[in-house]
């Protein structure tokens, strides 16, 4: 994995605290990081490291390297375009949610199915559909009848009682369905009939899924990884400007090209992989370890300029009546801009991002907020008609930007 700066390696083999600088001159100083924000998962408030040093960073690089192998078994990905699977993983690693979206037949839930299968975390699967109930996805309370003739009421669990959620095209089922997973997805958390349950519990050490005392710690794994279709869109239901800011990343699968067509084909049309050639989860992976790599981005610093160049991003693609933008094409094409998540999303990938890198920063800076923008604000910039009739897309305007945010900041590697 290459490296797009030249941050500031660990001094003394450990990370400072608010002395911490980087070496890049846009960089002077670092922040102390920050608690996790609301809005995006926060971090757990139990007991956990409180400082990151020169181990901790080796063993989240060497597990997520260890990860993107493992699925990239399942799924290829074309050069010099943006490593999809490695952009998941930071999104999971951020604690977050991902949007998935490309034309049928590109991989998608495999890709979602190789990843649980990495991770050796449980995985559920719901297939949207106009008449989907959200008792399909939550789970119902049903009547039982006891020996004694005396009927009790009991709750089946649906799908959502996993750790990895596979929303598969979301945008067919109806907005109620579809709000179904807002709470579970906000707040790790449901409520059916009165009772609050807690999914993304680890279900390899208990089968009681559904008990209320269960899984109350805030150390629970659950991620939902939705997928939909730009195509066919008559008779679905786009998602809501206030869902689709529920997931930190949308990540765009392209259409393959003609070598990596041809790769595919031969992969897929051979002989049946077998034992190592197929995903597996990754060895000596435990639950806990992927707890402790989601713990280790909020320690990750965050230079002066990385939190303006953040801030400047989002309000520059927020153009409002009382305040418009510096950037004439949003003022003409955008109709809303990134929430406060949006910000909150680029400063939490990007940290996560720093861990992944050959040679680990110390803070994050400019350069390493740009690099995740595209996949953290593309679902967040909502245009115009304008937009749409001179098929004007949300990446053109957030590269714009990003271009000229970047300018007093630091220059791309």
């Amino acid at each position: 994995m290459s490296e797009t700066t030249n941050p500031q390696l660990f001094p003394n083999h450990q990370f400072q605290g608010a002395g911490a600088e980087n070496a890049s001159s846009a960089d002077p100083a670092a922040s102390t990081a920050s608690a996790a924000p609301s809005g995006v998962a926060a971090a757990s408030a139990t007991a956990g490291p409180s400082s990151l040093d020169e181990a901790s960073a080796a063993f989240f690089r060497d597990r997520f390297q260890a990860i993107a192998h493992e699925v990239k078994k399942e799924i290829l990905t074309p050069e010099g375009q943006e490593d999809f699977v490695e952009q998941l993983l930071i999104c999971l690693f951020a604690r977050g949610h991902a949007l998935l979206e490309g034309r049928p037949g590109l991989g998608k839930t495999l890709l979602v199915r190789a990843l649980g299968k990495a991770l050796g975390l449980e995985f559920g699967r719901v297939q949207f559909t106009p008449d989907l109930m959200p008792s399909d996805i939550t789970g119902t309370t049903v009547l039982q009848t006891e020996p004694s003739g005396a009927l009790f009421q009991e709750f089946r669990p649906g799908p959502v009682f996993a750790n990895i959620v596979l929303a598969d095209e979301i945008n067919r089922a109806s907005p109620k369905t579809q709000a179904s997973l807002l709470e579970v997805m906000a707040e790790r958390q449901l409520t059916v009939a009165g009772v609050t349950y807690r999914p993304g519990q680890d279900y390899n050490l208990t089968q009681e899924l559904t008990a209320p005392e269960t899984g109350l710690d805030n150390n629970g794994l659950f991620h939902v990884l939705a997928t939909q279709n730009p195509i066919e869109q008559e008779g679905t239901y786009p998602l809501p400007e206030a869902q689709l800011d529920r997931f930190l990343f949308k990540l765009i699968i392209p259409s393959p090209d003609d070598s990596l067509l041809a790769r595919i084909v031969t992969l897929t049309t051979g002989a049946e992989k077998t034992g190592s050639e197929r995903a597996m989860q990754v060895a000596g992976l435990t639950f806990e370890d992927i707890q402790r790599m989601q713990s280790l981005p909020p320690l990750v610093e965050t230079a002066p300029s990385a939190l303006e160049f953040a801030v400047k991003l989002c309000q520059t693609l927020n153009p409002l009546p009382e305040a418009p933008s510096d950037m004439d094409s949003a003022n003409r094409y955008v109709m809303y801009g990134p929430s406060p998540r949006g910000a909150q999303s680029l400063i939490l990938a990007a940290k996560t991002y720093a861990l992944t890198l050959d040679e680990p920063s110390a803070s994050i800076n400019a350069a390493m907020v740009a690099k995740v923008a595209l996949s953290a604000l593309r679902h967040r910039v909502v245009l115009n008609y304008r937009a749409a009739n001179e098929g004007v897309r949300p990446e053109a305007l957030i590269a714009e930007a990003v271009e000229r945010c970047l300018k007093p900041a630091v220059k791309l590697g």
